[in-house]
């Protein structure tokens, strides 16, 4: 079944801000991110996309804050862009954070980290070369289709 409402991604991440609105517009800037959807007046809660990322933006709740509210990393996400370069010239050209500079990784991966305006950690990759786990000393256990 369809629904336009919900992607049919596997994953579909929901992250806390302090500020819905001020963290879309903030993602959407400086990460690049689109809205899809917005609902609530105020706005309580944002559907982003980028490439074939979607992020559920919503505002704190009881048993859930922000990571800048409750002072540590609460989670990270990898988000597989087209140009990893460009992001990340972009990313820092509107001020964000980068924790981990752009690099190649062992496995393939060119790669930077950022954390946002609310303490959220970021990795933003390119695949560069294709790599079997073997090649670099991780072990294939199950296949992906």
């Amino acid at each position: 079944m369809e629904n336009r409402s919900v992607p049919s991604n596997t994953v579909v991440p929901h992250l806390t801000y302090r500020s819905v609105t001020q963290a879309r517009n903030w993602l959407c800037t400086v990460f690049s991110f689109t809205e899809h959807f917005n609902y609530g007046d105020p706005v309580s809660g944002v559907q982003i996309l980028l490439g074939g990322a979607v992020i559920m933006l919503s505002g704190p709740r009881p048993q859930r804050e922000s990571p800048a509210t409750v002072g540590c990393c609460t989670q990270m996400l990898t988000v597989i862009v087209a140009d990893v370069h460009e992001h990340y010239k972009n990313s820092v050209r509107h001020g964000a954070h980068i924790w981990e500079d752009l690099h190649e990784t062992e496995y393939g991966e060119r790669q930077y980290g950022a954390e946002d305006l609310d303490g959220h950690r970021w990795i933003f990759s390119q695949h560069v070369r294709d790599l079997s786990p073997d090649q670099w000393g991780g072990t294939l256990v199950n296949p992906m289709p």
